[in-house]
């Protein structure tokens, strides 16, 4: 969602700043603005729109200062505007932020109580005011965001300065990501330390309460009012690369990227035929115990753990529970003992999968018969910080909003998991294991096999362009890819689209079919291969038109109103990841052609961190 950019050096920081900021893009956002602090005064500039429109607005303006933070904004509280967005101003206190204050309403009655004057309709002027306030009583920047800290309720991220001291930035993490860029004479915070590669490639990952003061010299972290150390990471920068490569879009890039990412997180877990010895560490040996699965995720990863109900319950026979974070957390859920919890996050940020994983621990105490385990795109994490085992996928950095190779990788990944608790607990033969092995092996030529029919779904996606509903249908395994399909659609062309298990037509959705509406199926040759034709005549006999992806040997054919392209034959129990490629295409070829912000749609982020 929103990001967070904020330097301290001895140069001038603006262009920096701005740099960052668009490098931040991919999280969507609607204004972007920065404060700098030049000769004792806050300069500050806000702009609607993208960033190009700020950076113009910089440049023009001349824009100088040592010290600065800047910000991109996802509107939560008040529309999109330039009053509303960030930085926000309080005499000589600055401050973005990411998050929600969940109490500002309470609070900001207090502080027009006292004379303070709003301009904005953002939770975030509370903070900038109660720092002010602050300010009367404390001696320092750093003590006064300490004594407001507890006065605020929810999840944040914030960057302050003061126009008085132009040789410190104060930061706070407190459920928002927050990292420190290090650098020689300067130092930096982003929420995201890609924003911050072109400075420097060594980190400080904060943790949860973590409150930074940052000099060009020095770094100091306080935890709960007493100073600590965190260790610094050095990385890759080519692991970060935003380049789009040739490609039109990211989107289009990650797309076709798929097929080495497959490939790399296969190899993370398997050789040859066999599972590595090491895979998931020492600590895999608590897998033996469990005797339930708890999937917990949101979104496209919520749709990659319903594929992986399947797997655990047909392989392991082993019981397997599927949940959206934002709902298990505000149920009472029962979680049993011997239960593996498995969090799926692109990001390791989600907030609603991360406060679900808390309570649970929460919940289960002490209890060692219960084993957390993380999946997610970023090694450096929260959610790994906070999980017992940790599978990483090797997507590389997505910048898509739309999800498409984390999507196929974490797939691969919790097949990956699903063998290594079958060869933990002896539930699963060693041929059969090999089978499967032998099966993911062939996934990646597949998915190459299937972005070659690119040129044919590119000319099927120009009979959706008028559309205003699409519905995708699955059976089985395919009916999370059908919600996934859905999923695409809709968030990046702005159709309505719906996902259903094909054998629920006839229970309502039947109704909406007419010739307005595509359907869309996903045919993969499995046992259920013969019902979904049933389903599809159904469909036929109402008036309906069918764009069909079937199995090459599925005897599916074109006729008037089926659409057909054949896929590569694979088997079905791993075809979920190939039949995820061609309704990526479809929905990106659909955006393209009807216009939309294919890597930004409206109103999306790609990393949601508040609720």
């Amino acid at each position: 969602m929103c990001g967070i950019v904020g330097g301290i050096a001895e140069r001038n920081v603006a262009p920096i700043l701005v740099e960052g900021l668009k490098r931040l893009e991919y999280r969507g956002y609607d204004s972007a603005g920065l404060a700098l602090i030049d000769q004792g005064e806050i300069v500050r500039e806000r702009q609607v729109g993208k960033v190009a429109v700020l950076e113009a607005a910089v440049q023009a303006k001349h824009l100088h200062g040592t010290l600065g933070i800047a910000h991109t904004r996802w509107a939560t509280h008040g529309v999109p505007s330039v009053a509303n967005a960030h930085p926000h101003v309080s005499g000589t206190i600055a401050v973005v932020h990411n998050g929600i204050i969940e109490n500002y309403q309470l609070l900001k009655a207090e502080l027009q109580d006292e004379g303070y004057v709003f301009t904005s309709q953002t939770d975030t002027e509370v903070v900038a005011h109660l720092v002010h306030r602050a300010m009367h009583s404390n001696s320092t920047l750093l003590a006064a965001v300490q004594s407001v800290i507890p006065l605020l309720h929810g999840a944040y991220a914030l960057g302050v300065v003061n126009s008085l001291n132009a040789d410190e930035l104060i930061a706070v993490r407190a459920g928002s990501p927050l990292v420190i860029g290090l650098g020689i004479g300067e130092n930096f915070i982003s929420s995201d330390q890609m924003a911050l590669l072109p400075v420097t490639n060594r980190f400080i990952y904060l943790e949860e309460k973590d409150v930074v003061r940052l000099t060009r010299e020095s770094i100091e972290i306080y935890q709960n009012g007493q100073p600590v150390v965190r260790a610094s990471h050095e990385i890759d920068a080519s692991d970060s690369s935003s380049d789009k490569g040739g490609y039109k879009h990211y989107m289009l890039k990650e797309i076709y990227e798929q097929t080495e990412a497959i490939t790399r997180t296969l190899s993370v877990g398997i050789t040859d035929n066999a599972l590595h010895d090491d895979f998931l560490g020492e600590k895999a040996k608590k897998l033996a115990n469990i005797k339930q699965v708890q999937i917990i995720a949101c979104g496209t990863s919520y749709h990659a753990g319903m594929v992986a109900r399947y797997w655990f319950e047909k392989l392991l026979k082993m019981p397997c529970q599927v949940e959206i974070a934002s709902e298990f957390r505000y149920r009472e859920p029962v979680v049993l003992p011997n239960t593996l919890v498995v969090c799926i996050s692109q990001s390791g940020e989600t907030a609603d999968t991360l406060a679900a994983l808390r309570d649970i621990k929460a919940q289960a105490g002490a209890d060692d018969n219960l084993v957390t385990l993380a999946l997610c795109n970023v090694k450096t994490s929260s959610l790994l910080r906070e999980t017992d085992l940790h599978l990483i996928t090797q997507a590389g950095v997505e910048i898509g909003v739309a999800s498409t190779k984390a999507f196929t990788t974490q797939l691969a990944a919790l097949m990956l998991l699903v063998l290594k608790v079958g060869h933990e607990q002896s539930s699963l033969s060693p041929e059969k294991s090999a089978e499967i092995i032998s099966q993911l092996w062939h996934v990646p030529i597949a998915v190459s096999e299937t972005l070659a029919l690119d040129s044919q779904i590119e000319k099927m996606s120009h009979a959706f362009i008028e559309k205003r509903h699409a519905l995708f249908l699955g059976r089985g395994i395919e009916y999370p890819i059908a919600l996934e399909g859905a999923l695409k659609l809709k968030e990046i062309s702005y159709i309505h689209a719906e996902g259903y298990a094909a054998g629920e037509l006839k229970h309502g959705p039947l109704a909406l079919v007419d010739k307005e509406m595509p359907i869309v199926v996903l045919a993969a040759q499995d046992e259920l291969l013969d019902k979904l034709k049933s389903n599809m005549q159904e469909v036929l006999s109402r008036g309906g038109e069918l764009f069909v992806f079937a199995d090459v040997d599925s005897n599916i054919k074109s006729e008037d109103r089926v659409h057909v392209i054949s896929i590569p034959k694979i088997a079905g129990l791993v075809a979920p990841i190939v039949y995820s490629i061609p309704v990526q295409l479809l929905s990106y070829h659909v955006a393209v052609l009807r216009g939309t912000d294919v890597d930004q749609p409206r109103n999306l982020a790609k990393s949601v961190t508040v609720e």
